[in-house]
């Protein structure tokens, strides 16, 4: 056994169950954004939230560990992304990203947003024109340092 098991465990209990992300991430006491990379295999859980997530997805002792286990972050299987809704992402990386380091060093000066010290919220916005997907991703700035 190993967290991939586990990961795959929970997403098939996840859709014969009918669950929702959200009503996991309440059970947890976390948002649905880390909540659901947690139980993708991103993130690490403590005891407490392995405990509430054994009980959602009737996992074993052992599986429970291995939600604890802190992880190998980085899940997509190839270099570029395949999955459609994925790709659009990378392709905003690709075609915005140089201009968003370019204002973030504009803004902040010399250094990076962190995805450590991070957050993202994920809402349906309502338009006439066809529903928008709102994400706001926050991270903390870390000036690099001389030294």
């Amino acid at each position: 056994m190993n967290r991939n098991d586990v990961t795959e465990k929970i997403i098939s209990t996840k859709v014969s169950r009918g669950l929702q992300w959200g009503d996991i991430a309440a059970k947890v006491g976390q948002s649905k954004e880390w909540t659901t990379a947690l139980c993708l295999g991103q993130m690490t859980a403590t005891a407490e939230q392995a405990d509430v997530l054994g009980d959602l997805f009737a996992l074993t002792a052992d599986e429970k560990k291995w939600l604890q286990v802190v992880p190998y972050k980085g899940s997509l299987p190839t270099q570029v992304p395949t999955d459609p809704l994925i790709y659009r992402w990378y392709e905003v990386v690709s075609v915005y990203g140089a201009t968003i380091k370019e204002l973030i060093h504009e803004e902040f000066g010399d250094g990076i947003m962190s995805a450590i010290d991070f957050s993202m919220d994920i809402q349906r916005q309502a338009d006439p024109k066809g529903d928008r997907v709102n994400v706001v991703l926050s991270g903390k700035f870390l000036p690099y340092k001389t030294y």
